[in-house]
């Protein structure tokens, strides 16, 4: 899979993602949605700040879903999903801050009936075997990458031509493991059955995108012994990991990547259906499929249309980690060959072109340096959480933000107080 293909950004684009992205930069969650500091302070009341989660607090790991969500531009029932996405516990973690049994109508007041409802339904499917054994693991990476390239093909023809193919590899591999009419599921505590539509299978999907990429570092590589980069959850090193580790970024992208493929694979199939339904003159939704949910497709790896190579993600978060950790010892030289390598293996994190850019930079080559800063940002943000955990999602795009400031003023400080000095105000009108 060569990274080379994936194209610079343009300055509009990047411009219209920074405002969309302020809000959270600056705090202003009541410009998004009035309820929001309100929420937060519900969840902060109900003692989700005083949680452990993987990479911090649960409160902090809820804001930063309801932030990826709404930087995706989902609906707003699954952005406030995403906000109370454990609430009632479910098959991940053991954190209910809320009793499902007594507390679903206040949850209600205060999210509405379509987010409580998602959220509840998030908490009682059995979500990893529904994501990873029901779908996942269904696929093979070389088959997710022909069924993408087949399905954008029969979505045009449905669109453009109005021809339909019922017997198409892709559709009937998918119609065989999620019917158009949903999925039977157990509810994880009682045991009964519960009907999950094809579209709430979807909304779960993305949510769980989010999630991985919110809160996966190396130490569940570690605990879970994830050497082939899978993220199949098989070993067990309970007893010798201990958190946090060395920070490194984890090995969760190719399985993320299969999951934007497969959510791609359902929404292009919904789009088939409702085009032949036009063409039948049938107008409306069809009851029980949850059609009014609108399925939005996520900006990573090129709006979920690529699948990366577990060994190349290896390959590549080492070389990353070796340049990054060891460049100032081993030379400018030497951290950027690595680095080049790094994002010729996986260009879907801005990490990498981050550090890039500060090289560019130290060496005088701003054009350089503001190319890999404007793709690094542009990664970073669309993203809405850092893959190099090390550092907050607001600290790797405010640094980013500087460097390209600092390339597009062909300027850097010679000096070690130059650097600390850095800042930035009113970024906007460079981006004009």
């Amino acid at each position: 899979m060569p990274c080379s293909s994936l194209s610079p950004t343009s300055n509009s684009y990047l411009h219209t993602l920074v405002e969309s992205c302020r809000p959270f930069l600056r705090g202003e969650f009541e410009s998004l949605d009035k309820n929001i500091p309100n929420l937060i302070t519900v969840l902060r009341s109900a003692g989700a700040g005083e949680c452990w989660h993987k990479h911090g607090s649960f409160l902090d790991h809820l804001i930063d879903i309801y932030k990826i969500l709404k930087i995706w531009k989902a609906p707003n029932s699954i952005c406030l999903c995403g906000l109370f996405h454990s609430a009632y516990s479910n098959s991940y973690v053991n954190l209910a801050i809320f009793d499902p049994s007594t507390g679903r109508d206040t949850v209600r007041a205060h999210v509405g009936v379509d987010a409580e409802r998602l959220i509840h339904l998030f908490c009682i499917v059995p979500r990893q075997p529904l994501i990873h054994d029901d779908l996942l693991f269904k696929y093979s990476d070389s088959q997710l990458i022909e069924h993408l390239k087949f399905s954008e093909l029969s979505v045009k023809n449905a669109k453009e031509k109005r021809l339909f193919n019922e017997d198409e590899a892709w559709r009937n591999k998918l119609q065989s493991i999620l019917p158009d009419n949903g999925i039977t599921v157990k509810h994880i505590k009682t045991g009964e059955d519960v009907l999950v539509s094809r579209r709430l299978v979807a909304v779960f999907l993305l949510m769980t995108m989010a999630d991985f990429s919110d809160q996966l570092f190396n130490f569940q590589d570690l605990l879970f012994d994830n050497t082939n980069g899978r993220l199949e959850f098989t070993g067990n090193n309970s007893q010798i990991t201990l958190w946090p580790g060395d920070g490194k970024p984890g090995l969760w992208m190719n399985s993320v990547s299969r999951m934007g493929a497969i959510y791609t694979l359902i929404v292009r199939e919904e789009e088939i259906m409702i085009e032949k339904r036009k063409k039948n003159g049938e107008v409306g939704i069809v009851e029980g499929r949850d059609e009014e949910i609108e399925l939005v497709i996520p900006p990573v790896f090129e709006n979920c249309t690529r699948v990366l190579d577990a060994q190349e993600q290896k390959e590549a978060r080492e070389l990353y980690w070796e340049g990054v950790c060891e460049g100032s010892k081993r030379g400018l030289d030497w951290a950027e060959e690595k680095l080049l390598a790094s994002v010729e293996k996986n260009c879907f994190v801005g990490e990498p072109h981050v550090v890039l850019g500060q090289i560019y930079l130290s060496k005088g080559k701003f054009e350089e340096a503001e190319k890999e800063a404007e793709m690094g940002l542009t990664l970073i943000l669309e993203w809405g959480s850092p893959w190099d955990k090390r550092m907050s999602w607001e600290g790797w795009v405010a640094w980013t933000r500087v460097l390209l400031m600092k390339a597009k003023e062909k300027s850097w400080p010679q000096h070690s107080w130059g650097i600390l000095n850095l800042g930035l105000v009113r970024f906007e009108s460079r981006l004009k």
